[in-house]
Parts: C-alpha cells; sequence; structure tokens
C-alpha cells in the first residue's frame, strides 16, 4: 500500500519501490535520525534509502558503500528535505479501507448496464422488471401526468410529511388493498406506514420482526425476488426456503411447499407474493390458496405478503388482491408490503406502504408506534411527490376510473406478447415440447426453465439479455420481436447443455 500511495506522489516512485523490492530493508544509523521529518515510518525510508543516494552523494559515494553515503550528513538531509513529499508519502498508513471488498454487480441491475454497452440493433433487454410500450419505450402514464398537473396547479408545497407518511396516502393504499368496505378498516385494525416503494416496506417490516420477534425465522419461496434475502440477511433476520417451483413441470410444487411450511417453527413468518409470483409468474389456485391458509393458521405462522404487481397482473384490482383478503377474512393477523411502481409506474418515486392487520385497534397503534420509531432513523420521513400521486388519482373518481382503464391496457399488452411468443415456440419448435407453461403464468414474468448456461447464450449469441435464472420479462418485449425471441430460446434450449 506504501508503494501505491509513492506512485501517486511521485513519476519515479514505482520505479524506486521496484527496485527496493530486490534489495534488503537497511536500519539507518544513529546520526540520520535527527534529520528524518517527525512521524516519518523508518521502515519505509530504509527500504529505498540506499538505492538513490547516489541523487544527494554522486555515483562515489553510493559505491562507497553505506558508511560513505551516511557520512555525507548535510548532503543527505538536503536529499530529505527536496524529497519530504514522497518520504511523507511513503509513511502514510495502509488505508482503513482496506479490508472492504468489491461488490459483485447487482443480478438484475447489471442486466441492463450490460444492455446498454451492447451496439448490436437485435438486442432485447429482458432482465429489469419495467413496463415498456409496443415500440420498447418507457411509459408514464397519463393519468399520472393529470394527477402532477393538478398538484402543480394547486401550487402545493415541499413541507416535510410526517413519519408515517401523509395520511390521504395512508387512507387510499389501505382501502385499495383490503376493500373499503373491508371491517378491518372500519374497525381501526390496520397499522398503516408510507414507505420507500416495496423495498423499503420489507426493510422496514424486517426491523420489526428483527426487534420484536427475534427468535422468529422467515421462510421463503424457492425461488424468490432476489432482493428479499438481501433485505433480511441485512436486518439479521434469519430465513430458509420453501419449495415452490418444480422445474419438471415448470409449474408449482404445490405439495412441496405445503410439507415445507408445515414443518417450519411454529410462529415463523411466511413470505408470500400476493400475485404474479416473481420470478415465475407462477401462482396458487384459489383452492390451493386456501390449503395454504389452512396449514398457516394450523401452525400459527404469520403470513407475510409483498404485493408489488396489484391490477398489473389480471388488469384487476380486486382480483389481484385475492389472496391478501382471504388470510384478512380468516381473522388472521397479516404483514403486508405494498408497492407502485408498477401498476402506476412510479418507479423513481420510491412509493409503496407497510401494512398490520391486528387483532385490536390499541395493538394497531401499538404496532404504528414501533414502525415509525423505525422509520426515523432509517429516513426520517417519505417523500411526498409520488404520495401524493396516488392520493389523487385513487381519490378521484374519474382519475381511478382512468387508471383502471390503463392498468387493464398495459396487462393487456402483455398478455398478448405472451399468447404470441406461446405461438411462436409452438410453430417453430418441431421437437414436440410443450410451451404451454408461458400461458399458465401470469404477470410480466416467464420463468423460461433455461438454465445459466442456456441463458449465457441468450446473451452471448442472440444478444438477449436477462437473469441468470432463466427469468424473462414480457413487459420488455414486442409482438415483433416475438419470432426472434422464440429463435434464441429453442436455439439455447435444444442446443446448449
Amino acid at each position: 500500500m506504501a508503494s501505491a500511495a509513492f506512485a501517486v506522489s511521485s513519476p519515479a516512485a514505482s520505479a524506486v519501490a521496484a527496485r527496493s523490492k530486490a534489495r534488503p530493508a537497511y536500519s539507518p544509523p544513529p546520526q540520520l535520525l535527527p534529520i528524518l521529518p517527525p512521524g516519518l515510518n523508518i521502515s519505509c525510508v530504509t527500504a529505498w534509502w540506499f538505492v538513490d543516494a547516489r541523487r544527494c552523494l554522486g555515483e562515489e559515494g553510493a559505491r562507497g558503500g553505506r558508511d560513505a553515503a551516511w557520512g555525507s550528513r548535510g548532503r543527505l538531509a538536503n536529499y530529505a528535505k527536496n524529497f519530504g513529499r514522497v518520504m511523507m508519502a511513503l509513511a502514510v498508513d495502509v488505508s482503513r479501507f482496506e479490508g472492504v471488498p468489491m461488490a459483485p454487480p447487482d443480478p438484475i441491475l447489471g442486466v441492463s448496464e450490460a444492455f446498454k454497452a451492447d451496439t448490436n440493433d437485435l438486442k432485447l433487454n429482458l432482465g429489469v422488471g419495467a413496463y415498456r410500450t409496443e415500440e420498447l419505450q418507457p411509459y408514464v402514464l397519463n393519468v399520472v401526468k393529470k394527477a402532477e398537473k393538478l398538484m402543480l396547479e394547486r401550487g402545493e408545497n415541499k413541507e416535510y410529511l410526517p413519519i408515517e407518511g401523509l395520511a390521504a396516502f395512508n387512507k387510499a393504499t389501505a382501502e385499495l388493498l383490503f376493500g373499503a368496505d373491508n371491517p378491518v378498516i372500519k374497525q381501526g385494525l390496520v397499522a398503516t406506514l408510507q414507505a420507500l416503494s416495496g423495498t423499503g416496506s420489507l426493510r422496514l417490516a424486517a426491523a420489526f420482526i428483527q426487534r420484536y420477534f427475534p427468535e422468529a425465522k422467515v421462510i421463503i419461496s424457492s425461488p424468490t425476488w432476489g432482493n428479499h434475502k438481501n433485505i433480511f440477511n441485512d436486518a439479521r433476520v434469519p430465513w430458509s426456503e420453501y419449495r415452490y417451483y418444480d422445474p419438471k413441470t415448470v409449474g408449482l410444487d404445490f405439495e412441496g411447499m405445503i410439507a415445507d411450511i408445515e414443518a417450519a417453527p411454529e410462529g415463523s413468518f411466511v413470505l408470500l407474493h400476493g400475485c404474479a409470483h416473481n420470478p415465475t409468474g407462477i401462482d396458487p389456485t384459489p383452492e390451493q390458496w386456501e390449503k395454504i391458509a389452512d396449514v398457516i393458521q394450523e401452525k400459527k405462522h404469520m403470513p407475510f405478503f409483498d404485493v408489488a404487481y396489484q391490477g398489473f397482473a389480471s388488469g384487476s384490482l380486486d382480483e389481484d388482491a385475492f389472496s391478501v383478503r382471504l388470510f384478512v377474512k380468516r381473522g388472521m393477523e397479516v404483514f403486508v408490503a405494498q408497492s407502485y411502481s408498477k401498476n402506476l409506474g412510479l418507479y423513481a418515486e420510491r412509493i409503496g406502504a407497510i401494512n398490520v392487520v391486528c387483532s385490536a385497534p390499541e395493538v394497531a397503534d401499538r404496532v404504528k408506534s414501533q414502525l415509525k420509531r423505525l422509520a426515523r432513523p432509517m429516513y426520517s420521513n417519505p417523500p411526498i411527490h409520488g404520495a401524493k400521486i396516488v392520493a389523487n388519482v385513487v381519490g378521484d373518481p374519474t382519475m381511478f376510473g382512468e387508471w383502471k382503464q390503463e392498468m387493464e391496457q398495459m396487462a393487456g399488452r402483455i398478455k398478448n406478447v405472451r399468447q404470441k411468443l406461446y405461438d411462436s415456440l409452438s410453430a417453430k419448435d418441431k421437437s414436440g415440447k410443450d410451451w404451454s407453461f408461458i400461458l399458465r403464468q401470469i404477470g410480466m414474468f416467464s420463468y423460461t426453465g433455461l438454465n445459466k448456461t442456456q441463458s449465457d447464450n441468450m446473451t452471448d449469441k442472440w444478444h438477449v439479455y436477462m437473469t441468470k435464472d432463466g427469468r424473462i420479462s414480457l413487459a420488455g418485449l414486442s409482438l415483433a420481436k416475438c419470432d426472434y425471441l422464440a429463435d434464441a430460446i429453442i436455439d439455447s434450449f435444444h442446443n446448449v447443455n
């Protein structure tokens, strides 16, 4: 590390450092000590002082040996003065950050970086779950533009929100999730805090679990959204996995899922995807949800829903909230994290909420107070812009109706792309392979069944960028590109082991 600092301080440093490695480290005679700069690391100086002694003593002095070199104290003092900056640079301690390793690239966001660097005209970015138009361009909902225009016309300020967020947003988001007429809303059983989209909502809940349920474990589907594990790891909440995906059927391993939930320690938190499971796009049927609820209730587990796609999966807000409302209707206490990144396209606004359904109003008040206590040192209070957009859209009957229409259109475009991809695969693949699992999946993702090597072939040969688990985002696919993608999938599946 010292030689690195020396290289920065002097053009000759790298050469000096290289030569010094070949020579033993000499200890300077006592007569040199008074002329060395205060605090100078002697071990650094003695490693190279004799090598460059010729600069102050000349070739003859250097050939005379180190005793002759130290004999010319005055000239060496001048040398030390002239090169003091270099000497002090060598004395700098090793960086306090020396032990910090380089972090690996994010498995999802890193895909976009690689995509941007690719200059091929055929390239496709199917890695990030962000909606695109048929022209594969980002889309800002018209209803969002109207809500923002209304905010500008009102001249609303940018004052701090309370820790729990915008009251109008909290009311709207809880009613949207549970239904405005739900008894848990009317009885005040829900503690709702606006948070930093789905990720922030999950992180806040994880901190709550770590503090008030320190012995509990979270069980997570295998596979799941990649950030789930990071969130619980950083919150120091232990987790394990339950079976979910069956590679043989490219469908739900329902029996394995039930068995693993039953085997989990009593009182575990069971992380469930409310709809449009990420990454598989495979959801339980209503009958299977009933059985899942039975087991969780029998084992006294706590259901913890991640709802990132309400209204965006099927096009219906109520249909996509079925699973959450089923558990709540049974009188169960429930955690629910929400996000408006997808269904309102508010990716950069970081708008979401954490909801906790409790057994009594006073319990909800206590839970909310502690969530606020956790949020305060994390981020103090949430941003206002996205919260007002949601409150305006949901709170205005006209805009609310327009939003539902736009969601249906977005969900419909993805369904059309899903159907077209299936048609292209079925027509082009002469092997007889059944690709119908693509149609049974729901939401913006499709789990193709491709392994890492095959996914690498998709990128390296076909310029199709995707996550290495075989997940593709159909939201980033157009009808015009389906045939090309089908060719890439067929080649990768059949020709790459």
